[in-house]
């Protein structure tokens, strides 16, 4: 049985799994396309409608379609349609169960077992959420993995295998809705990743956004009566399709003409690519300035040249990014399967988890693909760092200032196991909250604002004992992702495990979801 890589994207979404001959091959959707508009329309309660259909009907019903659900995942905004609330969870499943019908139909076969990718920086959240998604779906998610990753998988499946050189690449994953920048080095088959950095808000979205701005301003100075466009939703619906379109248009014209229509007026509005380009130059900025974070970080590490510099993502399409890469850093990129890279490598990633799970007897053996007579397949060797720094909040028994130490860092090499000292602050003290936190921003901060608790604990203390007595913490984080957090009294070896509670949902909503998901008409 096929295993699948799906790249559920802010924008579009795309479904691969590998050929007889192991090579990794995207799967059309019924509308004939590789890829899939990640946007979804509930249509009535029993109805549901996902894909370019969808995004049609953002012109004429916008307030029951829901785009860029992506930059949701693992935050609690549920969205009401026809009497019912639904997680950012539950509507990224309606886009991984139309991915899979129509998969199942074009490739003739079930889908069942997957691997989602997510943005290199996801945290433990956004991580959960996107399993949660898939199993919302009915899926079996063997594993979510970074873009970045496979993306590599993918240049490296195309590039000579394991008798080319080794090699340091930079990848430049500029999406819909998201973007980081990831060293990584490929030495045969083993594929390290040495630092990490990105962006949840930061993609082609924010560029149409820029668009739409200029063209409402062109018509408001030539309608200054006519009110705002973006005050309709039906003229703003229309005004960011044609922003989408004009910008995609541009990456290889020079021109592009876009008729703003608002209250039965019309103003031509004449957009240029060095226009494009001057309307989205602070956000390609931003894209630079985290780059060279990386860089400075890879360059601390040893990695200083690249012998490939990869554009990922649809929004790299745009001439100016390659522009501002060579200008900024001297780069030569060059664009790397942009819309399908990710789907494509998650595939055969998903061809080396399963087997993985087979060796550990975690899946029957008939879940790993078998290749033909004569063909053979060594398994990729990943070794990836933390996407962001945990540590617990601690406080000054001087100043009482309450401060996050973190034990894990971003970008620290996985699987990471750190243990630390810590100590009460009265004497007499009974029990200790242990709240583990998460870096939330771009840069480690210890400033508690700056972070997010994803999890709690209280470690009870022996009666009777002085201020600053000793206990330990012990954080693990493997190469998935997961935390796992232990603290211990050390005179009487009470122990606690802390379970790393995301805040999202249970397994039991989980289920209820997925049940409820079957009585809708997907399509």
């Amino acid at each position: 049985m096929a295993v699948y890589g799906i790249d559920l994207g802010t924008t579009y979404s795309c479904i691969a799994r590998l050929d007889e001959v192991g090579r990794p091959t995207v799967l059309r959707n019924l509308e004939g396309e590789d890829t899939t508009p990640s946007v979804v329309y509930f249509e009535s309660a029993d109805s549901v409608v996902v894909g370019q259909s969808a995004k049609d009907a953002t012109v004429l019903d916008p307030d029951h379609v829901v785009q860029l659900i992506k930059r949701d995942m693992g935050e609690s905004v549920p969205r009401d349609f026809h009497g019912r609330s639904y997680t950012p969870e539950e509507i990224s499943a309606r886009i991984l169960r139309k991915l899979a019908d129509d998969a199942q139909i074009t490739g003739g076969e079930p889908v069942r077992d997957v691997v989602i990718t997510v943005p290199a920086y996801f945290g433990l959240a956004e991580r959960d959420a996107t399993r949660k998604a898939g199993e919302i779906a009915g899926l079996r998610v063997l594993d979510v993995v970074a873009e970045p990753i496979a993306a590599a998988l993918d240049y490296g499946a195309l590039d000579g295998g394991e008798d080319r050189p080794d090699r340091a690449l930079l990848v430049y994953d500029l999406g819909g809705g998201t973007f980081d920048t990831t060293v990584l080095t490929l030495r045969g088959r083993d594929l390290s990743v040495l630092c990490t950095d990105g962006a949840k808000e930061l993609g082609g979205s924010d560029i149409d956004d820029r668009v739409v701005l200029h063209l409402v301003e062109r018509f408001r100075q030539r309608f200054p009566d006519a009110g705002d466009p973006l005050s309709d939703p039906q003229s703003e619906t229309q005004l960011r399709k044609d922003a989408e379109e004009a910008k995609k248009a541009l990456s290889f014209r020079e021109r592009y003409t876009v008729r703003v229509m608002h209250q039965g007026l019309v103003e031509p509005v004449e957009l240029t690519r060095s226009l494009l380009t001057d309307l989205s130059r602070d956000l390609l900025d931003r894209t630079l300035d985290i780059t060279r974070r990386t860089l400075d970080l890879a360059a601390e590490r040893g990695v200083t040249r690249f012998d490939d510099v990869l554009l990922v993502g649809g929004a790299t399409k745009m001439p100016a990014v390659a522009e501002a890469l060579r200008s900024e850093f001297g780069f030569a990129p060059r664009l790397h399967n942009p819309d399908l890279a990710v789907a494509r490598g998650a595939a055969l990633y998903a061809r080396d988890r399963a087997a993985r799970l087979v060796a550990d007897g975690e899946l029957p053996a008939d879940q790993v693909p078998q290749l033909p007579d004569g063909l053979t397949h060594r398994p990729y060797e990943i070794t990836t760092v933390a996407s962001r720094g945990y540590g617990i909040k601690v406080t000054d028994p001087d100043t009482e200032r309450m401060y996050v130490t973190h034990l894990v860092h971003a970008n620290d090499v996985l699987p990471a196991s750190v243990t630390d000292d810590f100590h009460t602050l009265r004497a007499g003290q009974r029990r200790v909250l242990i709240e583990v936190m998460e870096q939330a921003g771009a840069v480690e901060s210890e400033e508690v604002e700056h972070n997010t608790v994803v999890a709690h604990g209280t470690l009870r203390i022996p009666p009777d004992k002085p201020a600053r007595w000793p206990f330990q913490c012990v954080f693990t984080l493997d190469t998935s992702g997961l935390l796992t957090v232990v603290a211990t009294e050390r005179e009487t070896g009470e122990q606690i495990e802390i379970s790393v509670q995301i805040g999202g949902l249970t397994q039991e909503a989980v289920d209820e979801a997925r049940v409820a998901m079957t009585r809708q008409r997907i399509s």
